[in-house]
């Protein structure tokens, strides 16, 4: 790393990285609880989790000032792992889920990005958005009087600081003084002490006590796979919301590296594996952070206030935190693409509601991506395929038939190119003149061999001309309608 790039990285934006860092640290405790629950293990599993793993991808990652940790979206997958077989299996299968993703951004699986359109991009934050929400609602149902209040005021001051001054986050500032209001007047609300157990040592090093046999590997393997592959869809999708936010580039392949290492750091002191928390990340950005210490700081400090600042950290109302996951819920919904449904292409909206749609009704980010992609493949062939056109002439004599194809012949399209040129007909010769077309898969090939061997079979010669020089070869190499019937474009 060149001096440039270290100085920028780390010590361009002194302030705001730790004050931001400080802000996540806090926020970071009541989810890492909850996801320890959602596993079935100990809390201190996804707390420690959170620290290593922070701290770690502050060095390795991709895409300063993103905040990893652990994650609901990893934690669904580990579900039944740990009640089958016991948390030590759980650290084997991190272990190996951190050795896929290093191999994933070795052979730069990164690029894979490119094939998420905006409309998925859209319909994962806004269903991100809806999911922290929702989270929320155990906090304001059912609860006494007194945690509204608490909530409206934390609320009031995250917005209303920043009119102020912007010297310090307003999330740090509502935190601190909903803690003192709440503490001074004796409220009797709910405080972090109750989300769960807070681990009281620092986490120790330590491999998993499993067999190494092939039994152990058939049992831990599918689930790491799962876990990588969500927890780099995740990461990749809140790296380039990041890049969005902050106006800089990432590098998507180093990100899923530094995931890998981190994970695999996570396994080793006894902590589940995680990924980029779009929410955290979001709070982090909003709270003025813009480089690596930030991240650093946010795993180092909640480390702090696990083992050196416990019983302060216990004292703080969930309310508060409560406030400022809502805040990052309406600054995370991307509210003007509700109302470009009515001004975005149909294929578009839908991709984005469908995304949403999904996520919200299996609370699986990854299931719903994964159909928004697919959506939006699907529409994509559509159109292209719409695109191809065949025209036809008759010789003056009668007995040469002509179709000019242009456009994309592929798998959407193969079926209208055959069905558009009628082998079948009472001429002597058909002449296919693809000059302005481009066959690109077996499925295009496909339909010129049906079109040639019916030909053939009827008595009707048949003549290919003006193949490109790609088309020709894939042409050659999986058609079956043998020597001589096509001629390349000159």
């Amino acid at each position: 790393m060149s001096p440039s790039t270290l100085r920028r990285e780390w010590f361009s934006n002194l302030r705001g990285d730790i004050l931001s860092g400080i802000v996540v640290a806090l926020a970071l405790i009541p989810e890492a609880i909850g996801f320890s629950v959602i596993a079935g293990v100990d809390p201190k599993v996804g707390l420690y989790a959170s620290v290593v793993i922070a701290t770690v991808i502050a060095f390795v990652g991709g895409r300063p000032a993103m905040i990893s940790a652990a994650t609901a979206a990893t934690a669904v997958v580990m579900v039944g792992l740990v009640r089958d077989h016991g948390v030590q299996y759980l650290f084997a299968a991190t272990i190996l889920m951190g050795i896929l993703q290093i191999g994933a951004g070795l052979l730069k699986l990164g690029r894979l990005m490119r094939f998420v359109s905006r409309s998925v991009m859209t319909g994962f934050v806004n269903a991100l958005a809806i999911l922290i929400f929702l989270a929320q609602l155990p906090e304001l149902v059912g609860v006494a009087p007194a945690t509204y209040g608490l909530i409206a005021l934390g609320l009031a001051i995250i917005y209303g600081l920043p009119h102020l001054t912007r010297a310090v986050p307003s999330p740090l500032v509502a935190i601190a003084v909903v803690t003192l209001v709440a503490y001074q007047v004796g409220l009797d609300v709910r405080t972090v002490a109750h989300l769960g157990a807070l681990p009281s040592a620092l986490p120790s090093f330590g491999l998993p006590e499993v067999p190494l046999t092939l039994e152990t590997l058939r049992i831990i393997f599918p689930v790491a796979l799962t876990l990588a592959a969500v927890g780099l869809l995740e990461s990749l999708l809140t790296a380039q919301i990041v890049d969005d936010m902050t106006d800089t580039p990432s590098s998507k392949n180093r990100e899923c590296v530094g995931q890998g290492v981190a994970n695999m750091a996570s396994a080793v002191f006894g902590g589940m594996g995680g990924c980029a928390m779009i929410g955290q990340s979001v709070i982090n950005v909003s709270s003025g952070a813009r480089g690596r210490l930030s991240t650093l700081v946010a795993g180092l400090f909640l480390l702090v206030l696990l083992v050196a600042l416990q019983d302060l950290l216990a004292i703080v109302p969930v309310a508060a935190l409560t406030a400022v996951m809502i805040m990052v819920s309406l600054n995370t919904f991307q509210w003007r693409s509700l109302l470009q449904l009515r001004t975005n292409p149909l294929p578009s909206s839908a991709v984005m509601l469908a995304t949403v749609a999904v996520v919200v009704a299996t609370k699986d980010l990854a299931l719903g991506v994964i159909a928004g992609v697919l959506l939006s493949g699907v529409f994509f062939a559509g159109k292209v395929a719409r695109l191809s056109r065949v025209e036809s002439t008759l010789s003056p004599d009668g007995r040469t038939r002509t179709y000019r194809v242009s456009g994309q012949v592929f798998f959407a399209s193969a079926g209208l190119f055959s069905d558009a040129i009628d082998a079948a007909e009472d001429v002597d010769r058909i002449v296919i003149d693809v000059r302005d077309a481009h066959f690109w898969d077996i499925s295009a090939v496909g339909a010129l061999d049906r079109i040639i061997l019916k030909a053939r079979r009827r008595g009707v010669e048949a003549e290919i001309v003006g193949l490109n020089a790609a088309s020709a070869t894939l042409v050659d190499r999986f058609g079956e309608h043998g020597e001589g019937a096509a001629r390349p474009a000159h």
